[in-house]
């Protein structure tokens, strides 16, 4: 290394060490310690790189242009996290799978407060188009004990791979919450999962376009479970055999989610003696939380 490298790679550390000094006298600990920690790997990103001034005011375009499309019911800086396999690694930090329980997964751009309740046995779809599917299973502890009461969120795409937030005319459809049975059963309508694209329409999208990267989702359908003295779940259910399940845009796929959809012929009784105009599924998902 000639002496003007050691000059330039000195006067960059330096740099580097004022700034993570500079949050020394931050009166939490956790947040200097996370700060820190962001500026070391940031700085060595852009030694790494030899990043220009003019990829680095590229991204600040990009990250402007995510802020701008954002809204309440698109969060593309979710859709970024998802992408860059960020969200999925922070899942893999704080649900290790040690224990019995159901893995988690991504919560993805489209959760919302507030869904509708449904009784057991009730239909989410609230309009949303799409082949009906019947999902049923128990919820119980690591010890195999039954949790009664256990909130139950559940919402997914349309046929059409859109979100009922996607639509303009703000009707909710296509989620719902429900609460399981003394014995810890669960029951609703839903609809068979269908692949899409996530939004690719923002910075997002031409960020997967220039990688050439699919922004194809997995079909599947999304989990939210609560109850008191258990860590909250969040999950989804995948659809067996699905082409997509090896190259799902954001990573989100577990082995041990993937569920059979058994495809069932128009007049086929259904469980609860529904009589659906056409085909329908069924799967079953048991589900295990993990004591807080």
């Amino acid at each position: 290394m000639t002496e003007t490298a050691e000059t330039a790679e000195t006067t960059e550390q330096e740099l580097t060490d004022k700034v993570v000094a500079s949050f020394d006298t931050a009166k939490d600990e956790r947040f200097r310690e996370v700060m820190q920690a962001l500026v070391r790997h940031a700085h060595a990103f852009v030694r790494e790189t030899r990043l220009t001034e003019e990829e680095w005011g590229a991204a600040i375009e990009f990250l402007t242009a995510a802020g701008h499309i954002t809204t309440d019911t698109r969060q593309e800086f979710v859709l970024l996290s998802d992408v860059l396999g960020i969200s999925m690694l922070t899942v893999a930090v704080n649900e290790p799978g040690l224990d019995e329980s159901t893995e988690s997964t991504v919560l993805g751009p489209f959760f919302v407060q507030d869904s509708p309740e449904i009784e057991l046995g009730g239909d989410i779809a609230g309009g949303a188009t799409g082949e009906p599917a019947w999902v049923a299973g128990r919820i119980t502890d690591t010890d195999g004990n039954p949790v009664p009461g256990a909130r139950v969120e559940v919402w997914e795409a349309d046929d059409d791979g859109m979100y009922d937030v996607q639509y303009d005319d703000g009707t909710l459809a296509g989620r719902a919450h429900l609460f399981t049975d003394a014995e810890g059963r669960y029951r609703f309508w839903g609809l068979t999962p269908t692949p899409y694209p996530i939004p690719d329409d923002g910075p997002v999208g031409r960020l997967l376009d220039h990688a050439g990267r699919s922004p194809m989702r997995a079909p599947h359908l999304h989990f939210m479970v609560t109850a008191p003295g258990f860590r909250r779940l969040i999950t989804h259910i995948f659809v067996a055999g699905d082409p997509c399940l090896d190259a799902d845009s954001v990573f989100g796929v577990k082995e041990s989610l993937i569920r059979p959809f058994g495809r069932h012929e128009a007049g086929t009784p259904t469980p609860d003696g529904r009589q659906p105009a056409g085909s329908w599924t069924s799967t079953t998902f048991d589900i295990v939380l993990r004591e807080e």
